[in-house]
């Protein structure tokens, strides 16, 4: 194999799936009250499972950042994903942001998380992304209780400008916040345009931009950055049917609604559109 032939080889982005169900969002936080939660009708596993089965016509294995309350009321679900060849990750056990919890409370919640996922999955958790975003320059503090529950790596801050979340001012690319003896920090893609960072690795903006402009960003990451995109989304993102609610305020209704009905057919079609993996194949196997 010539050296031609290798400076060709298609770089591979990371493919990461929060599990959380449509009325656990942080946006809904003020609507939907947690100790209702138990009584709603969940409909996350079917969501997973139509994501399971795109990601499998495609070839595609992804990281699945899942809920412990998740994980302990569809056991069986997570064990589909570990059966998929996925990486099983954590998204913390009650989808409570890291700003909002002491740092006791914090380590309670994703000790608990990776005890819950790491029992039913059979296999270790190494990644943890934070509810929201919620890790940034208030409380990097956080990464190092990761670090000290087992966690290899986290995916929780986001080098944007953001009403609810962000540190702009983050690298962009992988990173050691605390210093090179710390935690690996995977921040979701971004691209550096006027002297500010657009988002690039989905969520909200990825069904509110047109799909040429996502994949433009994208491909701009791998090609100008010779870097490795990441990207998430929900599995409520590809569920237009969910319970709509109401008097949520029209800046949270238009975020959480816009364009769910194009999301599966634009899912599909990054995963034509690029070479995708694992979070830990990409990131661990050569970090530090």
């Amino acid at each position: 194999m010539g050296e031609d032939t290798l400076s060709k080889v298609p770089i591979r982005n990371a493919m990461t799936i929060d599990v959380e169900d449509y009325f656990q969002v942080s946006a809904f936080a003020p609507y939907i009250r947690r100790e209702d939660w138990p009584i709603i009708h969940c409909r996350v596993e079917r969501n997973v499972e139509r994501i399971l089965d795109l990601l499998q016509r495609a070839g595609v294995h992804a990281t699945f950042f899942t809920l412990g309350w998740i994980a302990q009321r569809y056991p069986a679900m997570v064990r589909r994903i570990v059966a998929g060849g996925h990486e099983l990750a954590s998204h913390g056990y009650a989808h409570r942001r890291a700003s909002e919890q002491s740092p006791a409370e914090f380590a309670s919640d994703i000790g608990t998380s990776k005890h819950i996922l790491e029992q039913i999955g059979g296999q270790i958790v190494r990644g943890y992304r934070a509810p929201s975003f919620s890790i940034g320059a208030g409380n990097l503090w956080a990464l190092d209780a990761l670090q000290a529950a087992g966690y290899h790596y986290s995916s929780s801050i986001y080098p944007i400008l953001h009403d609810h979340y962000g540190m702009p001012g983050a690298p962009r690319f992988a990173f050691y916040p605390n210093g090179a003896h710390g935690l690996l920090e995977l921040p979701i893609s971004t691209v550096r345009l006027l002297r500010r960072n657009l988002p690039a690795g989905g969520g909200g903006y990825f069904r509110f931009f047109p799909y040429a402009l996502s994949r433009s960003l994208l491909r701009r990451i791998n090609s100008h950055d010779n870097q490795a995109g990441i990207f998430y989304f929900h599995p409520w993102e590809l569920d237009p049917e969910q319970p709509r609610q109401h008097g949520i305020g029209l800046k949270t209704h238009f975020r959480h609604y816009v364009n769910l009905h194009r999301m599966e057919d634009r899912i599909t079609a990054l995963t034509h559109d690029f070479h995708w993996d694992r979070m830990d194949r990409i990131f661990l196997e050569n970090a530090r």
